[in-house]
């Protein structure tokens, strides 16, 4: 059974860091990605970073490029986002997925099977 268990979030002004984290268990895929997607009330969920199972390919979207960083720790099983230079746009929950089979790198959510229940990231101005 795949579980994902997201920690980290929480309230910060403009400008702050945090880490998320991602502690993963019950899947043996040799060669699987990792996301980290998000969400506001009334809108789509959308990808944020992916990376590979190996740690060395990653992905951003345009919000996260230059700020965020996504690392796996595979000794840990534990996926990471360190999140920079917050600004209120950030505000959202934030989940982490993962998927097996992984030949390409995807923030698309309609190809992750496995979620994480979330967790909650306030940037106030």
């Amino acid at each position: 059974q795949v579980q994902l268990v997201e920690s980290g979030g929480g309230s910060v002004q403009a400008g702050g860091s945090l880490r998320l984290s991602c502690a993963a268990s019950g899947f043996t895929y040799s060669g699987y990605c990792m996301a980290w997607f998000r969400q506001t009330p009334g809108k789509q969920r959308e990808g944020v970073a992916v990376v590979f199972s190996d740690g060395g390919q990653t992905y951003y979207t345009d919000p996260a490029k230059g700020r965020f960083t996504i690392s796996l720790d595979r000794d840990k099983n534990t996926l990471y986002l360190q999140m920079n230079i917050l600004e209120p746009e950030d505000t959202a929950m934030y989940y982490c997925a993962v998927r097996g089979g992984c030949g390409y790198l995807s923030v698309d959510e309609s190809e992750y099977p496995y979620w994480g229940q979330g967790t909650r990231v306030t940037v106030s101005s």
